[in-house]
């Protein structure tokens, strides 16, 4: 599949995959515990990794107990999960509108920052859907609001001193697309009005059970340059999904 139909993933897959070696703190300190209890008790669950990336969270759910099937678009990061994988879990590359499993395959569901990658998110949730079993939840986390910066603009706009001034948002209303740069990476996201997700949400029949916008439980990173971000702006949001019972 051509690079320009995957949004630069193949591009930039190598690179992300080295960047989230090097740890990224908004996934290993503040939406790791998150995702993680939103999950719940997951051993000897089946669970559909949606845009597994590299693998890590699959593995993450692996040493809890869960089976895990990732799929993700790019090839480079399907092979790097199993390379990295020494557990069962099943890695393959598949688009997210058009899930290669039967109906009612998996008791969990989880994109964790996928959808803002994916062109036809209405067809992906629609998918998680089916492919859930009746009873099951979807654990999702996505970025918020500050998906509809303007175009050009990642991040905060700063005064000469350093300090943050304010975070701009523009045409929140309208879908659209835009193309991100950062850390040598260059990937296109979608930016969707919250709106918007939650009726795909509720039109693929899903109840939605825990809505958070997180942010650290202690004061610990407050002087931290970096993540201060986490205290001052809700820029996630996680939620958990059920599908009600047959």
């Amino acid at each position: 599949m051509p690079d320009e139909s995957l949004g630069g993933w193949n591009a930039s897959a190598r690179v992300y995959i080295n960047f989230q070696d090097a740890g990224d703190p908004n996934r290993t300190i503040l939406l790791d515990p998150v995702m993680l209890r939103l999950c719940g008790k997951v051993a000897g669950l089946r669970v559909l990794d949606l845009g597994c990336g590299e693998g890590r969270f699959s593995r993450m759910l692996a040493e809890r107990g869960a089976y895990c099937a990732g799929i993700d678009v790019t090839r480079e990061m399907c092979v790097t999960a199993r390379e990295r994988d020494a557990s069962a879990n099943l890695y393959a590359i598949s688009d997210a509108a058009t899930l290669p499993f039967a109906d009612a395959s998996f008791d969990l569901v989880v994109s964790y920052i996928t959808l803002v990658d994916i062109p036809d998110y209405r067809a992906a949730i629609l998918e998680c859907a089916r492919v859930l079993r009746p009873g099951g939840t979807v654990v999702v986390a996505n970025i918020g609001f500050g998906s509809a910066q303007p175009s050009g603009v990642f991040g905060w706009i700063r005064g000469d001193d350093g300090k943050r001034q304010y975070y701009p948002i523009d045409n929140y209303g309208t879908e659209h697309a835009e193309t991100l740069e950062w850390a040598g990476i260059r990937i296109k996201n979608y930016h969707r009005p919250l709106a918007n997700y939650m009726r795909a949400y509720l039109d693929a029949g899903l109840t939605l059970r825990v809505f958070e916008e997180p942010i650290p439980e202690t004061d610990a990173y407050r002087d931290d340059p970096y993540m201060e971000d986490w205290y001052r702006l809700p820029l996630f949001t996680v939620m958990r999904w059920h599908k009600p019972p047959a």
